[in-house]
């Protein structure tokens, strides 16, 4: 695709005129648990910049970590794999995108609430649904891969 005549944007500037107000910092690491810590890591540099309140990046860092958690352990039961994680920060909010090309699920399934499986999670999807002011969910059994994408507005413009 090219841009031939005046007044047409070509991609870049399109692209940049999307992006424009926006940053966007992208990370895909193995889908190891010891790699959640570094997409942590990432989520807290971002903060750095933009003097996220303590508190909320508490309740960023634990959605973050139960979504990447969640492609770890049950995208790639088996090991290997790579999970990619995408930050957008824009004016007004932080969104954050979480893929793999794991097993799917069913996202509509309940979580398991008794007994030893408690122990070991079932409320990662619960959690972060209750921080995020936006969550999207795209999985399916037999289908491989998930996408799950939640957004925190902030209470401040940022800069």
């Amino acid at each position: 695709m090219r841009g031939t005549g005046m007044g047409e944007a070509t991609l870049v500037e399109t692209a940049d005129e999307e992006l424009e107000g926006m940053r966007t910092v992208r990370l895909r690491v193995p889908a190891r648990a010891e790699y959640v810590a570094l997409a942590r890591l990432a989520l807290s540099g971002l903060a750095d910049i933009v003097a996220l309140p303590e508190e909320l990046l508490a309740d960023l860092k634990l959605a973050l970590t139960e979504a990447v958690s969640n492609s770890v352990r049950h995208a790639y039961a088996d090991g290997g794999g790579f999970v990619s994680i995408a930050y957008e920060l824009s004016r007004d909010s932080l969104a954050v995108e979480v893929v793999d090309d794991g097993k799917g699920f069913d996202p509509e399934r309940p979580p398991l609430l008794e007994g030893e499986e408690l122990t070991e999670g079932g409320l990662g999807i619960a959690i972060i649904r209750t921080i995020a002011d936006e969550f999207e969910l795209f999985s399916q059994p037999g289908v491989r891969g998930s996408r799950l994408r939640f957004v925190k507005r902030l209470q401040r413009p940022v800069a």
